[in-house]
């Protein structure tokens, strides 16, 4: 359940956090509390949550979420947020860094996106220049990100609708996958069992109707999924 700060009014910037890791979430909770300009006000395990905390008539400046939730995944949650709760800033934070998946954050109303490598330091730095009205992208994903212009994002939103819609974890998966390695390497780079692992390259197969996995990876460059 969403968990309510006792001290909701204490600090300028009011932030929700989304995040299904609980170990990861008290983290980074404990780090934005530590600063004395900004408190998380509430937590979530998943987007659906963090909507329900808002239709009770609470508000926040931003909201923090993984990309890769349960239930209701960040991508949704922005949507939503973007359409139903615009003076409400978004910030992504996800496990990728690929061109598509930063592009398709800020398409979907996001100010800043973050990777969890990234540095705390630079965590807080983000949250203020969202705060203060400005974009921002980690250091280790600028690069991956190429400036565009409306024209370019409305090709962009043309292009997604005809390409099937992966999760976080299928495009994880997908970029080992182009690496080569086997689905037990894969399960054990990334702590998931191998018959999961196995249904994910299914998945990503039927999703692209490729016919095996070299097929598959030969879609995922000409479509720009992987670098």
């Amino acid at each position: 359940m969403i968990e309510l700060s006792e001290t909701e009014n204490m600090k300028i910037l009011r932030i929700i956090l989304a995040e299904d890791h609980a170990v990861v979430r008290h983290g980074i909770k404990r780090l934005i509390d530590e600063q004395d300009d900004m408190q998380v006000i509430a937590e979530a395990s998943n987007g659906q949550q963090v909507l329900d905390f808002l239709a009770s008539g609470k508000t926040a400046d931003i909201i923090l979420s993984d990309v890769n939730m349960p239930e209701l995944d960040g991508f949704g949650l922005f949507n939503n947020i973007r359409v139903s709760s615009p003076n409400i800033k978004t910030v992504a934070l996800s496990m990728l860094d690929s061109e598509r998946q930063i592009k398709k954050c800020f398409l979907a109303g996001c100010s800043a996106y973050l990777t969890k490598s990234a540095e705390p330091q630079e965590l807080i730095y983000a949250l203020r220049c969202v705060g203060q009205g400005k974009k921002f992208v980690c250091s280790e994903s600028v690069e991956k990100l190429v400036p565009f212009r409306n024209q370019e994002m409305n090709r962009d939103e043309e292009n997604a609708v005809n390409l099937p819609d992966f999760t976080e974890r299928e495009m994880e998966i997908l970029e080992l996958i182009a690496k080569g390695m086997t689905n037990q390497e894969i399960a054990d780079k990334i702590f998931l069992s191998k018959r999961t692992v196995e249904g994910h390259r299914q998945s990503l197969i039927d999703k692209t109707q490729s016919r095996n996995t070299a097929v598959l990876v030969h879609y995922a460059m000409i479509h720009s999924l992987i670098a």
